[in-house]
């Protein structure tokens, strides 16, 4: 698995995120819906941090939450994005983030987690 280059968010479909997260070390992936004010108000920051020099290890996505049954239902009853970090191809973490620092805590636990050596 290869360390993601310098990238901005990618778009992709749920197939997509599936292969990226066992091509890529660490993938941080935002379910996020049009209607969504709260997806609104992250989208700015998700897009800096993927910018940022300490999180180029990770690949940021992008999924419509309508191309994800689990996505989609858990974001009709909560109406926040729903995040996840994968490392080595593995679900480390997920959860509806409401603010910039519980994406940022998340960022953090994801970019020190240490992956099993092969």
């Amino acid at each position: 698995m290869k360390v993601a280059d310098r990238q901005q968010v990618r778009d992709v479909y749920d197939d997509e995120l599936r292969q990226l997260t066992h091509e890529h070390m660490k993938v941080f992936a935002k379910f996020t819906s049009t209607n969504c004010e709260i997806c609104e108000l992250l989208a700015p920051p998700f897009v800096k941090f993927a910018d940022e020099e300490e999180f180029k290890p990770i690949l940021f996505v992008r999924l419509d939450s309508d191309e994800n049954p689990v996505a989609k239902k858990i974001m009709q009853e909560k109406v926040a994005p729903f995040f996840v970090s994968y490392c080595q191809g593995r679900l480390l973490e997920c959860d509806m983030l409401t603010t910039e620092a519980e994406v940022l805590d998340m960022l953090g636990r994801l970019l020190a987690y240490r992956p099993v050596s092969s």
